[in-house]
């Protein structure tokens, strides 16, 4: 099955001399939809927010019967919210630009990153604790008046109670606890630990249990690799974060993942790097130039799913090979699927498993101790990448046993259920959908 879609043009075109090409329809077997170059990138800088004033919704919230899990996609010019079991529309925001979209860690609301700021969206579900029970409430979704500054606004990662976002322009790393947002947001921004890097670069951080703080090396050129730094000390400031442990061993840095027992990936031109028990490890890709520039990781398991590509010159690489790294063993294995895929193609399901999406249009169900393919479920038709990373293409999104695949050519949303292995509801959608993730209500 083959279905023509259309090729989409991005507000904001990537912060280089490539640009988007216009709108047109494809008269080929398979169409256009995206494709990523580099595994992301900074987008181009969105007009600053405004000071807020107020940033709580003007809705008056309804109580529900329990949790609301709401959907949230970004197209061009906006924001679309559904209801996440139902797949019906509750509401949105407009917004140009070229939106990337982070939950915030709360439950609740999500991080809109616009160039300039980590945007606050209010996805108007969630639910409040009370004594030895929940009350579960709903309100209009709304884009509110608080945002984090940042230069660039890059990575956010969510790990261990803290939420922590990475400005590539800056170098800062800026972390809060994300259960104490929706109080915050009443009078301003939550309380937050600031770290800069000792030069701005395309990278990311994770906040780990114990409190040390893993960062990326580098600068606007290169980069190199990772440090630890430990807790912040007695009466100090993030900034005095002693270094621990550092590796430069990771050419073109790209990309983190936790896998069980916090063990934390980053990926390599040439492998990727595992910090675990204390230690940083480098696992070699069998390749000269092996890239792992996109990783997916599970809690439930102890294997990382990540890209694989081989052809450092190529100005567009259509993988299709998958890589699965072992935390334990710092051992890779090579999937081959028969396919390409994006970077929007890989997920994990609710036991760990393996998910991948592929160009034709079929969702692969990978075994990440054997590498074996247990499933492949079709779901959209088949589709080709554009060379411009912010363009739309199908997109893998995964809550609980539910897998949401998008399918931009049709403006569709299709849910598939990884207990069953079945595709089992489509809607259609107002607007083209670009990225797209979830909260928990």
């Amino acid at each position: 099955m083959t279905r023509t879609l259309m090729k989409h043009t991005p507000a904001h075109p990537r912060p280089d001399s490539r640009r988007a090409k216009p709108w047109r329809a494809l008269t080929a077997p398979a169409a256009v939809v995206g494709l990523l170059l580099t595994g992301c990138g900074a987008p181009a800088p969105a007009a600053a927010p405004s000071s807020p004033a107020t940033a709580t919704s003007d809705a008056k919230p309804r109580e529900a019967a329990g949790p609301t899990p709401r959907l949230v996609l970004s197209h061009d010019g906006g924001l679309t919210v559904l209801d996440a079991k139902t797949l019906k529309p509750v509401g949105g925001a407009e917004l140009d630009g070229f939106l990337r979209l982070n939950p915030a860690g709360d439950g609740r609301h999500v991080l809109v990153s616009t160039g300039d700021a980590f945007r606050i969206f209010d996805a108007g579900a969630w639910s409040e604790p009370h004594g030895d029970h929940s009350h579960h409430y709903t309100s209009t979704p709304r884009l509110t008046d608080r945002a984090f500054a940042a230069d660039h606004a890059g990575h956010v990662v969510r790990h261990a109670g803290r939420t922590v976002l990475f400005s590539d322009g800056s170098g800062k790393v800026e972390s809060f606890d994300p259960k104490t947002l929706s109080d915050a947001l009443k009078t301003g921004l939550p309380a937050t630990t600031v770290y800069t890097t000792p030069q701005p670069h395309h990278g990311v951080a994770v906040e780990l249990a114990d409190g040390k703080l893993l960062v990326t090396r580098g600068d606007e050129k290169t980069r190199t690799g990772i440090t630890i730094l430990g807790p912040i000390p007695q009466g100090g400031s993030a900034q005095d974060r002693p270094e621990l442990l550092k590796n430069d061993d990771c050419p073109g840095v790209h990309g983190e993942a936790v896998a069980a027992q916090e063990a934390v990936v980053v990926g390599c031109q040439d492998g990727m790097l595992i910090y675990r028990g204390g230690k940083i490890t480098k696992v070699h890709s069998p390749d000269s130039y092996g890239r792992l520039g996109n990783q997916a990781g599970s809690e439930k398991s102890p294997v990382i799913l990540g890209d694989y590509k081989v052809d450092q010159k190529a100005t567009l690489e259509r993988p299709t090979r998958v890589s699965l790294v072992d935390t334990r063993t710092a051992t890779m294995r090579l999937v081959d699927l028969g396919t390409s895929y994006s970077f929007r193609s890989l997920g994990r399901g609710p036991a760990g498993e393996a998910l991948v999406l592929g160009t034709d249009g079929a969702l692969r169900v990978i075994d990440p101790a054997t590498g074996r393919i247990t499933s492949t479920i079709p779901v959209v038709g088949a589709w080709t990448e554009s060379e411009t990373w912010q363009d739309p293409r199908p997109t893998l999104h995964v809550r609980g046993t539910t897998a949401y695949i998008t399918e931009p050519g049709t403006r569709t949303l299709h849910t598939v259920d990884l207990g069953t292995r079945k595709v089992t509801g489509s809607t259609q959608l107002e607007h083209i959908p670009n990225e797209m993730t979830s909260i928990d209500g």
